[in-house]
């Protein structure tokens, strides 16, 4: 029989007599509630899921949350006051004495409440635990990220017929996030990054109104999702012919890319991919150019715990579901990054978006 996401969450966390998921208010919300009780709706605000050492699950709702609640996972426990949700806490904990929290993500105020409310138990770090569980995608979690990369590299073929002088980053950026509206994705995965000219040397550069001109680099940083997955892929064009350094800069980063992705595959060391193309990278004029990672996890989060860095300790399994990123950035001249998501198979990989990986000049 296949176990439950609680269950397999659990059977990692044997030292664990219970596992507490806290939301704050937006934007502090654990996507690990929504992965555990798969809800599709609702947005769980001041909400708390108690898991259990055999899987089973309360989930502590107040009336504004119960109707959403009923559709998912989870023995649902509402709340009228906050005299009612103390009790449904106390209830919930009881027996329990080393419980762990998703530290990386719990409000310090909601585990601090939750001590105080079930005083007799231990507060115990669960993230490695959450962590290992939510990277190794199942079937459902597979789909739903295929659809959001479909989606986004729909419109990622659109881009060129979006571009011409005189355009803004935020004009254009607006128009790929509608595009994507329109295709079925829920929201954005992030923020979409437009970073014309000399901005396209920063990496996480935010869309302002600098207008496209001849001879500039476009690159476009962005994903939606659907189901609540996420899809990240990024794509570097020019309108008109860019100064050659750039031209020669994309194929390097289009073989640093392909050179990382042939180490991904289950039982590879996730540092492997990363460095497979620096040394791409490093072998060239554009030697300590290429300045992040090589990939990171997505799911629900767009940025999850498994890095592929040069330092990564982490082993890739199948299932997994990471991005492919390698980039080259020259100050005041311009910036390369090519980006595809990526699913972790037995014998490699399974390249998730799509798009022509060609110099490209609009």
């Amino acid at each position: 029989m296949v176990k439950s996401r609680a269950e397999r969450l659990m059977d990692r966390a044997p030292d664990k007599d219970a596992i507490v998921i806290v939301n704050g208010s937006e934007p502090f919300l654990d996507s690990t509630f929504w992965y555990l009780t798969d809800q599709r709706s609702g947005v769980f605000e001041a909400s708390f899921l108690v898991v259990r050492k055999d899987g089973s699950m309360d989930v502590i709702v107040s009336t504004l949350e119960e109707e959403a609640a009923n559709g998912g996972l989870g023995n649902v426990k509402v709340f009228k006051s906050g005299t009612e949700r103390d009790a449904l806490i106390r209830e919930s904990l009881r027996g329990c004495t080393n419980v762990g929290f998703n530290v990386s993500c719990a409000p310090y105020a909601y585990v601090e409440y939750v001590k105080k409310k079930a005083d007799w138990i231990t507060v115990a770090d669960a993230g490695k635990e959450i962590a290992e569980t939510v990277n190794v995608k199942d079937g459902k979690e597979i789909e739903a990220t295929r659809k959001a990369c479909a989606i986004s590299s729909k419109v990622a073929g659109e881009i060129p017929d979006m571009l011409s002088e005189g355009a803004t980053e935020k004009q254009v950026a607006a128009r790929m996030d509608s595009r994507m509206r329109e295709l079925g994705g829920e929201r954005n995965a992030f923020d979409t990054i437009a970073a014309f000219g000399r901005y396209s040397a920063e990496p996480h550069h935010m869309p302002c109104d600098y207008a496209l001109r001849k001879g500039d680099t476009a690159l476009f940083d962005f994903g939606t999702k659907y189901d609540r997955y996420c899809s990240d892929m990024t794509r570097t064009v020019f309108l008109g012919r860019p100064p050659e350094i750039l031209e020669r800069a994309y194929e390097v980063v289009k073989e640093a890319q392909l050179a990382g992705i042939e180490e991904y595959r289950a039982g590879a060391e996730a540092k492997a991919a990363d460095l497979a193309a620096r040394a791409v990278i490093d072998a060239t004029e554009f030697e300590g150019k290429f300045i992040h990672s090589f990939g990171h996890g997505i799911g629900m989060d767009v940025h999850q715990e498994i890095h592929v860095s040069p330092n990564s300790k982490g082993i890739l399994q199948a299932g997994n579901i990471v991005s492919a990123e390698p980039g080259i950035y020259i100050p005041g001249v311009g910036g390369i990054r090519i980006e595809d998501t990526c699913l972790i198979t037995e014998n490699g990989c399974e390249i998730l978006t799509s798009f022509d990986h060609s110099f490209t000049v609009v």
